[in-house]
């Protein structure tokens, strides 16, 4: 007889119900990286690179400091930083991976949504999760890689929501824990997601008629209170660290209503019809006296009023209307958000709040009893059209910014993120740079960054003058931007100023110490003055933040001109580990030797760097220098032969008179007459070596 299981098999409908998902995940997973194959391979956007792992956060401590300092990264959201780190693990900064998993987890909130609505017994189920699919005003939050805050807490947040909807049929204690767990995560990942125990009491109610205060409203308390400290806590680092503050966010109880009652109809209106969708979307001014202004918060009331006195034939509207404006309220404007700076509204903003409307819409849609072909040619194909259209504008940087301007010329986002990018890039494109970042400042003219950015462009074509006025401008309008004290140092050093170039790159550096750029034009200023023991520490310490070949190698370098020859060398042997036959490295681990006086030691180091470039002038020519001083005359002649036939050819004709020339001195006078005509060959009339062969043939 066969032994008893350890453990009751899976019931049969739980099996099938798996199965049952894990088939619709596979099938809308499909769909959704179709639609989003023009930007699985897009590169990085605007703040993306605050938001990816940097390598000083690469380490296992690197992942307790996104834990345990709110201000290791841009946002404190451990869940998402959590997630970039062990996606960096995986495959670094390459961002097709990136652009899967948001894609992967876009796909699952949609089989979860199509759960939960069967679930429910909401009509049209499936219709819906294709909206929520295949909406293109999803595209930004799906597309763009900064915002796995939004995919990945959406999936915690429903998880959550599902686990709720288990504890509040069986009361459960597992199901209530779960559902506080994946809470958590969801806070951990975006604090939007606070809203969750709202919206469960909202479908309570709706599936219910009523709420029970025992029963629905005090286990949610731990919920509300988690959600409260997460949602204070992200506003007071919006305002203290991320820079939601200022004039731009002057805003009156007045002015903070007019816009959300106009983002609550902007938002409605872009999911009934999306088009025009904009990276940036134009910054409303908000005017009280303007009476047109009125009638969004108006209209607002008007539909919940509708939707209450329609309360008793369905329920419906009115909770997916609380559903959507509750989801929202964290971005209507209540509470200062730094995109505010740019636009009052963004495509991102509504990823959750968009399922309330959706579902309304899709359940409507079936209850017409329309037939599939009919649904997928009016719905579902336009709307993946549209997505696929929408996601070319994220394929690179350059591609969104200049679709943004094309939408929307008042951009001083844009324009600002274009000149930043093009500053970044090859000289031919610092004029149209210039000329972005003085729009950008007419747009903004309180915007630090756009002066520091119109401070680097005049920089980078030579107008020191004008650039140091456009920076100090900048550190004026917030004396805490770090990339304009930066800047303000570069500007200075052009000016050779170090002295003052030390103290801009250390205001730079007190407000972001994890500044490997910064700490490297340090250590050019701090060795111009002499100070070689603060420059090696600036070196150091933005290679251990920074720890590239290239990095490691600077260390080196500058070690090596310390004439601490010993710590230069094990500099070198770090690029080494990461590039094991990197010949630059290798021959500069010989020179360390060789000054250090240990030729041996140089000797096999070079014939290391001859190994990995074969033919390189630079090693060959070393070499044969060393062996020389060495007495080691036959191998020096071989190795300096080789380095003449790659010698680059301004020199070609000097190094074969001198090579010609040290062979006169040992009297190999045959041997020396070939190189000297070498040498007037290629430059006829050179003086040395036409006395070089007149002496050899004199011999």
């Amino acid at each position: 007889m066969a032994p008893a299981p350890t453990h009751p098999p899976a019931a049969p409908g739980a099996v099938a119900s798996l199965r049952r998902d894990a088939a619709a995940f596979l099938l809308l997973a499909g769909v959704a990286l179709v639609a989003y194959w023009p930007a699985l391979h897009g590169s990085r956007l605007w703040d993306d690179d605050a938001h990816l792992t940097p390598p000083w956060l690469a380490s296992c401590s690197g992942l307790w400091r996104l834990w345990s300092e709110p201000a290791a990264s841009q946002q404190y959201y451990p869940v998402v930083g959590t997630a970039f780190w062990l996606m960096n693990q995986l495959w670094g900064h390459a961002p097709l991976g990136y652009h899967v998993v948001n894609v992967l987890l876009h796909a699952l909130s949609a089989v979860l949504v199509l759960g939960l609505l069967r679930r429910w017994s909401v009509p049209g189920a499936s219709l819906v999760a294709i909206l929520f699919l295949l909406h293109p005003v999803h595209v930004e939050s799906v597309a763009w890689m900064s915002e796995l805050k939004n995919t990945l807490s959406g999936v915690c947040y429903l998880l959550a929501l599902r686990s709720w909807c288990t504890f509040d049929a069986s009361r459960r204690r597992g199901a209530y824990g779960a559902a506080l767990l994946w809470f958590v995560l969801a806070l951990g990942s975006k604090s939007v997601t606070a809203t969750l125990p709202a919206a469960a009491l909202v479908i309570v109610w709706w599936r219910r008629g009523r709420i029970d205060h025992r029963r629905d409203v005090v286990p949610l308390l731990p919920f509300f209170a988690l959600g409260l400290a997460a949602g204070l806590g992200t506003a007071w680092l919006e305002y203290t660290q991320v820079g939601a503050q200022g004039d731009e966010f002057g805003l009156g109880p007045v002015e903070r209503l007019l816009l959300a009652g106009r983002a609550l109809c902007f938002y409605a209106a872009k999911l009934v019809w999306p088009h025009p969708l904009v990276f940036s979307y134009a910054r409303w001014d908000l005017d009280a006296a303007a009476w047109w202004q009125w009638s969004f918060p108006i209209t607002v009331l008007a539909v919940l009023l509708v939707a209450w006195r329609w309360r008793h034939r369905s329920r419906a509207p009115l909770a997916a209307l609380l559903l959507f404006g509750g989801t929202l309220t964290p971005a209507l404007g209540f509470v200062n958000v730094y995109p505010f700076r740019f636009s009052y509204v963004a495509d991102h903003f509504q990823y959750l709040a968009s399922l309330a409307v959706l579902t309304l819409v899709g359940a409507g849609l079936a209850r017409l009893r329309l037939p599939l072909v009919a649904v997928a040619a009016g719905v579902a194909l336009p709307l993946a059209t549209l997505t696929f259209v929408q996601s070319r504008q994220y394929a690179d940087a350059e591609t969104l910014y200049r679709t943004t301007i094309a939408a929307n010329p008042a951009s001083m986002l844009a324009h600002n993120n274009l000149a930043s990018l093009l500053l970044g890039g090859p000289d031919s494109g610092w004029t149209e740079a210039l000329a972005l970042a003085e729009r950008a400042v007419a747009l903004g003219p309180r915007d630090a960054g756009a002066h520091s950015n119109l401070g680097l462009a005049l920089h980078r074509l030579g107008r020191e003058a004008e650039a140091e006025r456009a920076l100090r401008r900048a550190i004026e309008l917030d004396e805490r931007l770090p990339e304009a004290h930066h800047n303000l140092g570069a500007v200075l050093a052009a000016q050779d100023r170090p002295g003052d170039a030390v103290v801009s790159y250390q205001r730079a550096l007190a407000l972001r110490p994890d500044a490997p750029a910064v700490l490297v034009d340090l250590a050019v200023m701090w060795q111009q003055l002499g100070r070689w023991p603060e420059a090696i520490a600036a070196r150091r310490r933005a290679a251990e933040l920074q720890p590239t070949p290239a990095t490691w190698l600077d260390l080196g370098n500058l070690l090596q001109a310390a004439g601490s020859f010993d710590e230069a060398i094990a500099a070198y042997q770090q690029a080494l580990v990461l590039v094991p036959d990197w010949a630059d490295a290798l021959m500069n681990v010989a020179v360390a030797h060789a000054r250090a006086g240990r030729a041996e030691a140089a000797v096999v180091a070079f014939e290391a760097a001859d190994r990995a470039a074969p033919g390189s002038f630079a090693v060959l020519h070393n070499l044969s220098k060393l062996l020389t001083s060495m007495g080691r005359v036959e191998a020096a002649i071989r190795t300096g032969e080789r380095a003449l036939a790659v010698a680059p050819p301004d020199l070609a004709a000097e190094l074969h008179d001198q090579f010609g020339a040290w062979l006169l001195q040992l009297g190999r006078t045959a041997a020396a007459i070939p190189h000297f005509e070498t040498a007037l060959r290629l430059q006829p009339g050179f003086a040395p070596a036409q006395q070089h062969l007149e002496q050899a043939r004199g011999r």
